[in-house]
């Protein structure tokens, strides 16, 4: 690509992320100041475009990924409510683990819990070996993608869940905190990916029950 038509694209991106800013900043008025709004979504856009093999779509990656941390940063302010409790997800690269505690507990709650997912060093995209053994079971994860681990999603958690990213999670209090040991599926086998997939069914059964049978805070 030569220099111009690069210097283009990233106005052309700039442009973009400027008009979702300016979007988000109304959908968040009075709870979150235009300059954090703006910050958060170049912030996205720069985090997710470190691993991003295609560029086509992240601007629009970029501002779903916005939306989402600002509604965790309203929360963790109190100022948006929060129906059902808030549980974080994280591995490594938010390709495999993760991804699929995410999408089973999205599939087994429904809707008495919102889930997160997030990885310390987030991979280019979900690993093709954990979207399989998902769509065996009825989950599509065609629209997610890996996310990089915030601050603001961790503060509007009720729950955080780590699997095998040691101490990249920042720790707050009057939050629950759990470490799944898990293998990770990037280096096993279809038959191996499965097994760890209904591991973490019958843990998610687990922590859904003990989360939606607890009395409101």
């Amino acid at each position: 690509m030569s220099t111009a038509r690069g210097q283009d694209a990233l106005l052309s991106s700039d442009a973009v992320l400027q008009r979702a800013a300016e979007r988000l900043a109304q959908h968040f008025a009075g709870m979150v100041n235009e300059e954090t709004v703006e910050r958060v979504v170049f912030e996205s856009y720069a985090a997710l475009g470190r691993t991003a093999t295609v560029s086509t779509h992240l601007p629009a990656l970029a501002e779903k990924f916005a939306r989402d941390r600002l509604t965790a940063l309203a929360q963790s302010k109190g100022l948006v409510a929060k129906p059902v409790p808030e549980v974080l997800y994280v591995c490594v690269q938010n390709s495999g683990r993760s991804q699929m505690a995410a999408a089973l507990t999205r599939q087994l709650s429904g809707g008495r819990v919102h889930v997160r997912s997030a990885g310390s060093q987030p991979a280019a995209g979900i690993l093709p070996s954990v979207a399989e053994v998902l769509a065996e079971i009825g989950i599509d994860v065609g629209q997610d993608f890996p996310k990089p681990l915030t601050d603001d999603v961790v503060r509007a958690a009720d729950a955080v869940v780590t699997m095998g990213c040691g101490d990249a999670c920042p720790i707050y209090p009057g939050k629950r905190y759990l470490d799944w040991p898990l293998a990770d599926p990037a280096g096993l086998d279809l038959d191996g990916v499965r097994a760890v997939r209904d591991d973490i069914r019958d843990r998610v059964e687990h922590l859904l029950a003990e989360l939606t049978s607890a009395p409101p805070r």
